[in-house]
């Protein structure tokens, strides 16, 4: 290969790869666990205003521990009791 043959194959390469981080930083990420559980969170206590729903103990250890960082077992627990209370569960974008 010659130097020009080289150069040419290095700047496509290089434009092929920009190309591809332009492309991936451009795609929606989904939501991650952490910030579902605090949309849930908002979602039950905005229904809390409104009296359609009480706080009992599994909701508040999973209230509690969506707020410490721990949202894994929490958002089961949280989806439930919107479903139970008729508080539609957001979807998870």
């Amino acid at each position: 290969m010659n130097k020009s043959t080289s150069l040419f194959a290095a700047a496509i390469a290089s434009l092929v790869v920009g190309l591809g981080f332009a492309a991936g930083s451009n795609a929606q990420s989904p939501m991650n666990d952490q910030a579902y559980c605090r949309l849930l969170v908002d979602k039950y206590t905005i229904g809390l205003k409104f009296g359609r729903s009480e706080v009992g103990n599994a909701t508040a250890v999973a209230i509690a521990q969506c707020l410490e960082g721990n949202p894994g077992p929490a958002i089961p627990v949280l989806e439930e009791r919107l479903r139970d209370a008729d508080i539609p569960v957001p979807a998870r974008s």
